[in-house]
């Protein structure tokens, strides 16, 4: 699929069937989100990767599935086949630029941006896109309970979930009502030479 399609066709799916992921199709598509940006190629990324039913339904549990579903939603979370908790680590970066090629006259750097949260942004889109490239659908969550959520799958703590990305098979499901905001104009968002 050419990207600009994969572009298009991206976006946040709230309903799956029964029907499992293929093995080869995910091993790509964690490919190509181990192939994204980092600071100082720290490879702060972290993925876990739970396809177990049990496990998947207590994810969507954490994430209040059921005030999802109260609302009009399909149980999506609890039913999508693959769940991949995406994760950073703060402490990969700080050991990294503390590092001699990183080290700018004698003190490790200190950054005005959590360039950790942003490389965990950017793994994370191209775990969605990657999921279209391969006729999947894909959607993303967070989660009012990381810490139990990090219990749950065993992440150590110097590591934190940025949130969930759902992949699975699309089924029809009810679009989000934030939709009907529309997509703001170009001249809104992008600025040239100046804001």
């Amino acid at each position: 699929m050419e990207f600009a399609e994969v572009v298009k066709r991206r976006r946040i799916v709230r309903n799956y069937t029964d029907e499992p992921v293929d093995e080869a199709s995910l091993e790509r598509i964690l490919a190509a989100a181990r192939r994204a940006p980092s600071a100082g190629f720290s490879q702060g990324q972290a993925f876990v990767v739970v396809t177990e039913p049990q496990r998947r339904r207590r994810i969507a549990e954490l994430a209040d599935e059921p005030a999802y579903v109260a609302n009009g939603f399909d149980p999506w979370i609890s039913r999508a086949p693959v769940h991949v908790v995406v994760c950073v680590s703060e402490r990969v970066y700080r050991d990294r630029y503390a590092e001699a090629d990183k080290v700018a006259e004698g003190k490790a750097q200190d950054w005005p941006v959590p360039y950790w949260w942003v490389d965990g942004g950017a793994a994370m889109m191209l775990l969605l896109l990657a999921a279209v490239d391969e006729g999947l659908a894909a959607g993303f969550l967070g989660s009012h309970a990381m810490p139990e959520l990090k219990q749950e799958l065993g992440i150590p703590d110097e590591a934190e979930p940025i949130g969930i990305v759902t992949i699975g098979h699309a089924a029809p499901d009810r679009r989000s009502g934030s939709l009907a905001r529309g997509r703001k104009d170009t001249a809104e968002v992008v600025h040239h030479e100046a804001w």
